[in-house]
């Protein structure tokens, strides 16, 4: 369309100047002295027209003459770029892919073009950290940051770097200097402190990554449940610390195995008493678990003596503990494990024939060694010794746990 705008209106330009010059019969004289001439205006006005289209092309060729080296200088830089550019994207393709090694070349290329030299330097960084390569890491590292120095990409390649090799304080400090930190960051700062022992961080960054929805709720309760096994750890030689911190915990993350931690801790204190009085509450509040159970059995009374009135303290404390796991097993009457805690509690208060009832029970539901050891020891104190040398040799010869 435009084309056809510019041969009409040319064509008008034709017809007019013809027109124009056929009905013009001026002339123009040039007297100087020694010397005139004389022409038609018509050839005055042509005349002028080439003179000004001569000059103006003269004008534009000088100026293009003094021009053409900025004009290559633009030309290379172009080039330089598009080679630059397509480096860049031929490396960010190459990193998805998982070419590594031709990913940091073609970076390389696009550094070396000066396109993008921050991506390019954070893209060949990344390729060194998946190559296992630290030092290539370090170096790109610098170079971007060189370009630009507060970049957080940088900060988090840093971090996942000194993850892997174990510097977990250099990962920590690169992630405290980025402002705002948002999942991915959160989630490597989880990561060091699990490698620290920083129990109280972890619960803290794990409040933060759930409160934003950054984590399933199974590998949080997982994580939780170490955090909160490390702070019991560095409490283990206290048990008013330990009862302390347990107490804060709210009932939903006092899981029965970490109840179980809490009383073998209290059981190794010599505070026998007080772990058997959370595990009647755990059990009664809590779900279900035989490793509490058969905890429950082992722990002792606190009875240090041979009193009369120590002795009656005993008996009564034992005779409890039998009420208390024969109201259990009404609830879960196949479980092996807690038939072997009320065979042991029975036989510590001199039960002998409900021991081994008890005993014989949870050796029929599933045979174990302990079981089998335990029933044979009450044995051999009955007498039987036919039947505890059987037991003997069946414990020696049974494989699973009870």
């Amino acid at each position: 369309m435009r084309a056809l705008i510019w041969f009409l209106g040319l064509c008008f330009f034709a017809v007019a100047a013809a027109l124009l010059a056929h009905y013009n019969d001026g002339v123009v004289f040039v007297v100087l002295p020694t010397w005139q001439a004389s022409f038609t205006l018509n050839f005055l006005l042509l005349a002028l027209f080439l003179a000004f289209l001569f000059g103006y092309g003269f004008v534009r060729s000088i100026a293009f003459t003094l021009t053409l080296p900025a004009r290559a200088r633009a030309w290379r830089t172009t080039r330089r770029h598009k080679q630059g550019d397509d480096a860049l994207g031929e490396a960010i393709r190459l990193l998805f892919e998982g070419r590594y090694g031709h990913a940091l070349r073609a970076a390389e290329s696009a550094w070396q073009a000066q396109h993008m030299p921050d991506i390019a330097a954070l893209i060949a960084a990344r390729a060194a950290q998946r190559l296992r390569e630290p030092e290539k890491v370090k170096l790109w590292l610098e170079r971007a940051e060189s370009v630009l120095p507060r970049i957080a990409a940088s900060d988090m390649i840093a971090a996942e770097t000194a993850l892997e090799q174990g510097d977990f304080q250099s990962a920590l400090a690169r992630l405290e200097r980025l402002q705002g930190r948002h999942i991915a960051a959160l989630r490597l700062e989880l990561r060091a402190r699990q490698q620290l022992g920083d129990a109280e961080g972890m619960l803290k960054l794990l409040r933060q990554l759930e409160k934003r929805g950054g984590m399933q709720a199974e590998p949080a309760a997982a994580i939780r449940r170490k955090a909160h096994e490390m702070a019991l750890a560095q409490r283990q030689e206290d048990a008013a610390l330990l009862l302390a911190y347990y107490d804060g915990l709210r009932h939903s993350e006092r899981s029965p195995r970490l109840t179980l931690s809490v009383c073998r801790h209290l059981a190794r204190l010599g505070e026998e008493v007080r772990a058997a009085k959370l595990i009647e509450a755990a059990l009664a509040e809590g779900e279900w678990s035989s490793d509490l159970a058969a905890l429950y059995g082992e722990l002792g009374t606190g009875d240090s003596s041979a009193e009369v009135e120590d002795a009656l303290a005993v008996s009564r404390t034992l005779t409890a503990r039998i009420a208390a796991a024969d109201g259990w097993l009404m609830r879960h009457p196949e479980d092996s494990r807690l038939l072997l805690t009320l065979g042991r509690l029975c036989e510590r208060q001199k039960l002998w024939g409900k021991a081994q009832s008890y005993l014989e029970a949870a050796l029929a539901l599933k045979p174990s060694r302990e079981t089998c050891l335990t029933l044979a020891r009450l044995m051999d104190t009955l007498g039987d010794t036919t039947r505890a040398n059987r037991l003997f040799r069946q414990a020696a010869e049974c494989d699973n746990p009870p």
